[in-house]
């Protein structure tokens, strides 16, 4: 019995002693995880402070970005991008042999001809998919080229290009004036007074002054157009990561501007201003999250999105409102435009082709024009549906003669990045925009 009670106690003592040996263990760890989450504080307190301290150091890098963009605005409005009479060349000089960008051939080491030889030789046109093109001639129109349908003069406006496949930054109102990009500006030339003025500044921040309930309207600053229209006064605009822009020309401010989405790879690739059946005026975005929205312009409200398992790179609204589609292209379109009789529909393609559809049979292509170099990038008809203008994304813009059925074409040969083409509304001028450093011009 004694025995058995000795063992008792031994085993009793071992057993305190054990639960001894893990309290102090246990307070160990908590000491030690009280060390640990004090040190955790403070790193995490010196984390934030170093946050705080990069978000003030961006404010400030943002500021001076503000005030260099202000400043050079400043600069711009005071000079007004006058130009000189002297810097310009007029139709008569281009008949009579001057280069109509002005480019000084005969100090040069070779001739105009030489230049344009070894540039078509070298261009490199942007493809997307690599299909055989080896038929793509045999289907083309041969097109009769002639002197001239538009006689042209040049003159120097700069303007600028912030993505290599999307071409409509250039949009006239009359056949005076025309409205273009230039650096995070949208200015308003008049070829008349020779001077533009700045209509839209996106370096700065902008704030929409429509406000309404359940409108999702929100501030945007430093924004890069991809793409703009301009239709009865109203400017639209696009950006880079998935904004959109409506001004009224006429009314100080921004009406409204948000941002579409929230995706990474957000552009806005197109926008398009359009009335309804019942002429209320519509815009109708195009979007690299593979989506198409439809806005009202009295309340901006989005009014249908279409998604699609693609990107979207362009829109244009049939007058009828008919949805098909279209196989003969060969790569990825980025323009299409309409007849204004509402039958025959262009489109631009990377395979270096406009195809031409009509309506009452779209089992296969009307016509299909071939660029010379390069994707076709802007399509556009004049307002009577006489001549339709197609640009390339550099050197050449066609001008077709819809009453030929499409066989008879003048083309502008020029030496500089396309920005965009437009028509003016009375038919009587085409503006060609060229961005190039030295010899930019409208």
């Amino acid at each position: 019995m004694m025995q058995t009670m000795e063992a008792a106690d031994k085993e009793k003592q071992k057993h305190n002693s054990t639960r001894m040996e893990a309290f102090v263990r246990f307070a160990k760890l908590e000491t030690a995880n009280a060390d640990l989450a004090k040190s955790l504080a403070t790193v995490q307190w010196n984390l934030e402070q170093e946050v705080n301290h990069v978000a003030e150091l961006r404010q400030q890098v943002e500021l001076k970005e503000v005030n260099h963009e202000e400043l050079r605005r400043k600069i711009s409005d005071t000079h007004q991008i006058e130009i000189s009479l002297k810097s310009d060349t007029s139709a008569l000089e281009g008949r009579n042999g001057i280069d109509i960008q002005g480019i000084p051939w005969e100090r040069l080491n070779f001739t105009r001809n030489k230049y344009r030889e070894v540039q078509l030789k070298q261009y490199k046109n942007y493809e997307s998919l690599g299909r055989p093109r080896q038929d793509l001639e045999k289907e083309c129109l041969q097109v009769e080229k002639v002197k001239s349908f538009y006689d042209y003069n040049t003159r120097l406006v700069k303007s600028t290009i912030v993505h290599f496949q999307l071409r409509n930054l250039l949009w006239a109102t009359s056949k005076h004036d025309v409205y273009l990009m230039q650096n995070f500006s949208v200015m308003h030339w008049n070829s008349l007074h020779r001077r533009g003025s700045e209509v839209l500044n996106v370096a700065k921040p902008i704030v929409p002054t429509e406000k309404q309930p359940g409108l999702l309207a929100r501030p945007l600053s430093r924004v890069q157009i991809s793409t703009m229209a301009l239709k009865d006064n109203l400017l639209v605009a696009g950006g880079f990561q998935g904004e959109l822009i409506c001004k009224h020309i006429k009314q100080p401010g921004v009406a409204f501007c948000s941002k579409l989405t929230t995706d990474e790879n957000a552009i806005t690739n197109a926008v398009d201003i359009f009335r309804n059946p019942t002429g209320s005026m519509r815009v109708m975005t195009a979007n690299n999250d593979a989506q198409v929205r439809v806005f009202d312009i009295e309340k901006f409200a989005c009014l249908n999105r279409f998604s699609f398992e693609w990107s979207v790179n362009n829109t244009s609204v049939s007058p009828d409102g008919a949805v098909a589609e279209l196989k003969g292209h060969l790569d990825y379109c980025f323009s299409s435009a309409w007849h204004p009789d509402g039958r025959i529909l262009a489109t631009g393609n990377q395979d270096t082709t406009c195809r031409l559809w009509d309506i009452r049979n779209l089992s296969e292509s009307l016509a299909v024009l071939k660029g010379r170099m390069g994707a076709i990038r802007a399509i556009k008809f004049t307002s009577d549906g006489r001549f339709m203008a197609m640009a390339e994304p550099a050197d050449f813009v066609h001008i077709i003669d819809t009453q030929s059925g499409y066989a008879k074409g003048q083309e502008i040969d020029l030496f500089g990045e396309i920005f965009g083409i437009s028509f003016s509304p009375d038919s009587e001028v085409l503006f060609v925009g060229v961005a190039d450093r030295i010899y930019g011009s409208v």
